[in-house]
């Protein structure tokens, strides 16, 4: 078979999104080094915030060049909350007998339900990723307009799909498919192991940054401030543990710039908390800051109500740190048979003692590291993502298959 020219579509890569839509950029990257692929071109918006935020500086309608791929930016226009683009449309229609598939990430956002319907009229094989919102806790989100929307949009989109990309098992388990045919294609997410700083020195940096006593250890939250990422059950846990005179700093950062008012809540709740003097809220992180806070940290948390994959978590493993996440985060099985870590049920009292059997081991909590990391390398590396991911287009586009 000939070397394919592959379309991967996005509403957003922009970091405020967090890791769903950055992992685009990363797995564009591993598949432009697969001599099966001639060409990876990233078809999004200038989208960088839904509410208060610019657009992105990128030059517009043309092709940016990249790491072995390149990515196409155009105007969020006329909606631009919703992340909509009909420069992106046209474009996608003039052009799409130019590419061999296209994977499209995100459902229920109007330009990538667009641009499914784009590609079936023109008869292009796609995939589709629902990044978790075929979920059935996520579907209960404005459920009647989300029912009217499937009904009309979706259902006729999954149905034509050459498949559905599921990052996990369990996703592909619990998923909605309106009565979708279409075949599953269950294929992790992966990270690149960071290159981050020495820990020791680290450690001692962030300590001086943030106030935070050499006595305390560092329970990162690197994640969207989001309802579903469960800080019912996390800020009444932290606040036995301060009851229970257990050490502790919690590190939280994160945003949400679709949600600005639920941001501003907890971020009043831990202000105001008996524990808030053991708290550092700092926002969204990038680059060298983020590479310290992620070699710092002592263990990382998240006791998501539902959880498609968990890149954060992935990526918290790669950088050497035990995890405690609830067993809706649908990588649960890996970090529980590898030992990664703690899996609890969407309960306070269990998420409690994972997190003060985690402060109060300091050994345990270095092997869950070291097998975190270990786990990450084997099962989340981007090479073997990208090999199974380019066999599955070729298996698609295959003259024998049925």
């Amino acid at each position: 078979m000939k070397p394919l020219k592959v379309l991967q579509i996005v509403p957003s890569i922009s970091l405020v999104y967090g890791g769903p839509s950055q992992m685009v950029r990363g797995l564009s990257e591993a598949l432009a080094q697969q001599a099966q692929i001639a060409q990876v071109t990233i078809l999004t918006t200038d989208a960088n915030g839904d509410i208060d935020e610019s657009p992105l500086a990128v030059p517009l309608s043309q092709p940016v060049p990249q790491d072995g791929y390149e990515i196409i930016y155009f105007r969020c226009s006329p909606f631009r909350r919703y992340k909509f683009s009909l420069g992106l449309l046209s474009w996608l229609w003039q052009n799409a007998q130019h590419y061999d598939i296209a994977h499209i990430h995100a459902l229920f956002s109007p330009i990538s339900t667009a641009a499914a319907t784009v590609c079936r009229w023109q008869q292009l094989p796609y995939l589709m990723r629902p990044l978790g919102t075929l979920d059935p806790a996520d579907l209960q989100k404005k459920k009647r307009a989300k029912q009217l929307y499937a009904a009309l949009l979706e259902k006729p989109n999954l149905a034509g799909a050459a498949a559905i990309h599921f990052t996990s098992e369990q996703e592909a388990k619990v998923s909605e498919r309106f009565g979708s045919n279409a075949p599953d294609l269950v294929i992790p997410l992966g990270v690149a192991p960071p290159t981050l700083p020495g820990r020791t020195a680290a450690k001692a940096a962030i300590q001086r940054q943030f106030n935070i006593p050499s006595e305390r250890s560092i329970v990162l939250f690197m994640s969207r401030i989001d309802p579903k990422k469960g800080f019912d059950l996390l800020l009444p846990a932290l606040e036995k543990l301060h009851q229970q005179q257990c050490p502790f700093h919690l590190l939280l950062c994160g945003a949400n710039p679709q949600d600005r008012a639920y941001e501003t809540s907890i971020r009043e709740q831990i202000a105001t908390s008996i524990w808030a003097h053991q708290a550092t809220l700092n926002g969204f992180v990038s680059g060298e800051l983020k590479a310290q806070i992620l070699s710092a940290a002592d263990v990382f948390v998240l006791p998501s109500y539902y959880e498609n994959f968990g890149i954060a978590v992935a990526e918290a493993m790669a950088a050497q740190i035990p995890v405690i996440i609830s067993d809706q985060v649908h990588i649960w099985p890996a970090i529980q048979s590898s030992q990664s870590g703690w899996v609890v049920p969407t309960e306070t009292t269990a998420l409690t003692a994972a997190l003060k059997t985690a402060l109060s081991d300091g050994e345990e909590r270095r092997q869950r590291g070291k097998n975190a990391r270990q786990c990450a390398i084997e099962n989340y590396s981007w090479q073997a993502i990208a090999q199974q991911i380019t066999h599955s287009y070729q298996a698609i586009l295959s003259p024998a298959k049925p």
